[in-house]
């Protein structure tokens, strides 16, 4: 467990607000040219040193830009003092094109330089008029796995003929716009946030050019668009609609793009997975929901009499209000303050795990200074037992605060794994600092009651999810619940497909993974792969490692997530050690495990033990 009061001396990062201060970059500079300055290998750690090529049209000559800390474009543009006097124009009049195939893809002066392409080359030309609104992009950039990039047409979709989509018309001498959004930032904040599309865009929807009938509403998530490309449609007579002028998408998340008609709810709740009834409170005008309902109901009379025979009667408010009384318990047993404390006081050896420039996750202190995380972080970046070169992983504890607070601490870990083990999703990293004390607190896997998850999901601060097991007997019944609240039977039957399809069967009873797992429901999953899973007495039992998610409706929400026993690994683990004779990390081990049964146990064991 690693606590700030470590024998170690350990600096912490520079907030990455002070980058925009010019008198910071150039220390910055000067530090990254010196191996040998104490402070190198923290501005090292940033991941977005890279560099491109810049020209101001396709005859002039080409400087070299430095993109060595987490600024926009247009600032590390400036940075280059002959490229700051070549700009005449306000930024708002800039257009920056992105590769060198002509007029194919431009980005926004305030483009993040962390997703700009090493070596990329770009072509910086100024208009008369303004071709972005006024800039309101975040003050921070970030590294660019917090980032989704895609592309927008700038020949618009259905019903965009005779409506303008920029404001300015320059931007359609280009194939498309290259956008940006904040993993969890809606499409029409993205958009809104660009500057360079109208303000009174109000609700619209992206077509993917690659499938056309796959449709993206304006307040889905950012997400799933990565490197996608996209063109608008509006709605059929936009002016008209509702007789009022269309309200621009807000930076609330939460805010609605326009009214709907009552076709457009049905379409919505077809095409989300949303209840009609949450459809309908998104629109004030007046809806015939009882007609929208009905509409429902007569869909698929085969598929309904289906769902109907596995919740009979009032089966499914039976089961609910059992889950809710369930629940109820687990969050009053976590409310108790002699838990909280000890979970907050385990929670420090949790850390956030970031192999650079690929993928984040979380990870936790196995013994001494060995961390325990997820293998598929490092998927595609492994060689035998060995990283790729030029791979780094850093281990970053104490992340509790949002930036630009900056009180956390990293490690970097060593590039060979103690070990790796792909089918049981996980791998032991080395931390190179001594002083780190290990998590004697290992438990076997519950069958059923409380549990509490502590990770950093989508890379951010440290959070807790208290949680509750769901019994094996019981994972089916589970889902089900979790089909049912879309009550349109389509997307119902589409999602029970696609979980199908991707292996759920196998954590059901009679599946291979039935028995060898622990399952439960978390908002904790992108990002949180490694994270610890603790029991009711405060022991780690689980390595949370995956879930099913209802890709398939545009959705982000979480089926079920499941952990690998933690015992399972440490058997693993030590069958390994043995099996490679290394003695002196197994005396480390033994010596870790002095305090735990279960551990001694699995040590102590001549043959492999089953582990529940």
């Amino acid at each position: 467990m690693i606590t700030t009061a470590e024998k170690i001396t350990r600096s912490p990062l520079p907030s990455l607000q002070s980058i925009y201060n010019h008198r910071v970059q150039r220390r910055a500079a000067s530090i990254l040219k010196d191996p040998t300055h104490p402070q190198h290998r923290l501005f090292t750690l940033l991941p977005s040193r890279r560099r491109f090529r810049m020209k101001f049209n396709q005859a002039s000559y080409e400087y070299t830009v430095q993109c060595n800390q987490l600024c926009t474009v247009l600032e590390a543009i400036k940075s280059n003092e002959k490229c700051n006097e070549k700009i005449k124009c306000a930024d708002e009049n800039i257009i920056i094109q992105l590769g060198k195939e002509d007029k194919k893809s431009i980005v926004a002066a305030h483009f993040p330089c962390s997703c700009i392409d090493d070596g990329e080359s770009l072509i910086i030309s100024c208009r008369a008029e303004k071709v972005e609104g006024k800039i309101q992009h975040s003050k921070i950039v970030h590294p660019k796995e917090h980032y989704s990039v895609f592309y927008i047409d700038t020949v618009g979709g259905l019903h965009t003929k005779t409506k303008e989509l920029f404001k300015n018309n320059d931007v359609k001498q280009f194939k498309n716009l290259c956008v940006y959004g904040e993993k969890g930032i809606t499409v029409a904040e993205a958009l809104k946030r660009d500057g360079r599309f109208i303000d009174d865009l109000g609700y619209f929807e992206l077509s993917n050019n690659q499938d056309p009938k796959r449709l993206t509403v304006c307040t889905q998530k950012v997400e799933k668009l990565h490197q996608k490309q996209f063109k608008i449609r509006l709605p059929k007579d936009k002016k008209e609609h509702n007789g009022k002028p269309q309200e621009s998408p807000s930076n609330n998340s939460q805010s609605k793009c326009e009214r709907r008609s009552g076709s457009e709810i049905v379409y919505l709740a077809q095409q989300e997975g949303i209840r009609v009834k949450t459809a309908v409170k998104e629109t004030s005008g007046d809806v015939d929901t009882n007609k929208i309902y009905e509409l429902l109901r007569e869909q698929f009379p085969d598929l309904k009499r289906w769902m109907e025979s596995r919740f009979p009667g009032d089966l499914y408010q039976e089961a609910l209000n059992l889950r809710r009384e369930n629940f109820g318990k687990i969050q009053q047993s976590f409310s108790q303050v002699h838990r909280v404390r000890k979970l907050l006081e385990l929670g420090k050896s949790v850390c956030k795990v970031v192999v650079k420039d690929v993928s984040m996750g979380t990870g936790f202190v196995l013994f001494d200074t060995f961390i325990l995380t997820s293998a598929h972080l490092f998927k595609g970046y492994v060689e035998g037992k060995k990283l790729q070169q030029d791979v780094e992983v850093f281990a970053i504890f104490d992340y509790e605060e949002p930036e630009p607070v900056t009180k956390f601490y990293y490690f970097r870990a060593e590039n060979t794994f103690t070990d790796f083990d792909a089918d049981l999703d996980y791998a032991v990293l080395e931390l190179n600092p001594e002083g780190s004390k290990p998590n004697h607190e290992f438990g076997p896997l519950p069958a059923n009651g409380e549990a509490c998850i502590i990770g950093h999901p989508a890379g951010g601060v440290k959070k807790m999810d208290p949680t509750c097991i769901i019994e094996t007997d019981k994972r089916g019944q589970a889902i089900d619940e979790h089909l049912y609240q879309y009550k349109n039977l389509v997307i119902i039957k589409t999602i029970s497909d696609w979980l199908k399809k991707h292996g759920i069967d196998e954590i059901l009873i009679g599946g291979s993974k039935a028995g060898k797992v622990a399952t439960y429901h978390t908002f904790m999953y992108h990002g949180a792969s490694g994270s610890p899973v603790f029991d009711g007495l405060g022991r780690v039992f689980g390595l949370h490692t995956a879930g099913y998610i209802c890709d398939s409706v545009n959705s982000d929400e979480s089926v079920i997530e499941y952990a690998i026993p933690l015992l399972t690994i440490f058997e693993n683990f030590v069958g390994n050690l043995k099996e490679s004779e290394n003695e002196e990390l197994l005396k480390k081990v033994e010596k870790a495990a002095k305090r735990n049964p279960h551990l001694k146990e699995i040590l102590n064991a001549e043959e492999p033990m089953e582990v529940s």
